[in-house]
């Protein structure tokens, strides 16, 4: 599909990337798109190729391109691309370290609370299943009743915890960390917690930066 539709008005040229989405999702085609929007090429490609003088320069997802740019020529390309739609959780959640497990019992995460310097932890299960999260404020209320019973840490973890998958953008995200008092935690197809998302990590995002300094 040579610039299909590139002489379309902006409300049709949507609606048509759309319809196209739709019919590739349920014929399963391989379809070679060829545009010059790179929008339009985010939008639509699962791989894009980016081509120079003739010469594909750089061959990727969209946040794969818009990530890690082969060149000037590419970096230059994208630096306008509105990221909040590409990049995904998956390349802004860190490691879920450390984390509690259920069966340790409170006494146990509050000590790893104590080795990391936090005052709150992520609570799962042995299969990593997340069962919420256990702030020093509710462990010490625990110790303090009296209750030793490894089980016990359960009935003091809080569950409102937001979860959201690998592929979820910024875009979703944003208002998940504007509205949650922890950070973000993402979980598989099984729900198994595979990474978690801080607030300065979405901001990391939208700015194209690896590292900024976590004050979270």
């Amino acid at each position: 599909m040579d610039e299909a539709f590139s002489a379309l008005d902006p409300l049709i040229r949507k609606e048509m990337q759309d319809e196209l989405l739709a019919l590739q999702t349920k014929m399963h085609k391989t379809i070679i798109f060829i545009t010059h929007d790179l929008d339009e090429a985010l939008k639509l490609g699962d791989r894009i190729a980016i081509m120079k003088d003739g010469v594909i320069v750089q061959i990727g997802t969209p946040e794969d391109i818009l990530t890690n740019p082969a060149d000037d020529y590419v970096r230059e390309f994208v630096q306008d691309v509105n990221r909040v739609k590409v990049v995904t959780a998956a390349t802004i959640m860190r490691r879920p370290d450390p984390i509690a497990y259920a069966r340790d019992g409170v006494r146990v995460a509050v000590r790893k609370m104590k080795e990391a310097s936090i005052s709150s932890i992520f609570v799962v299960d042995k299969e990593q299943h997340l069962k919420g999260i256990l702030s020093i404020d509710n462990a010490v209320a625990l110790l303090k009743s009296g209750v030793h019973d490894p089980e016990s840490i359960k009935n003091a973890v809080d569950t409102d915890v937001e979860t959201v998958s690998p592929n979820a953008s910024i875009e979703e995200l944003l208002p998940l960390v504007i509205n949650s008092k922890y950070p973000i935690v993402v979980v598989d197809e099984e729900q198994k917690v595979i990474g978690m998302i801080m607030k300065v990590s979405v901001l990391s995002g939208i700015l194209g930066e690896e590292e900024v300094e976590d004050n979270d």
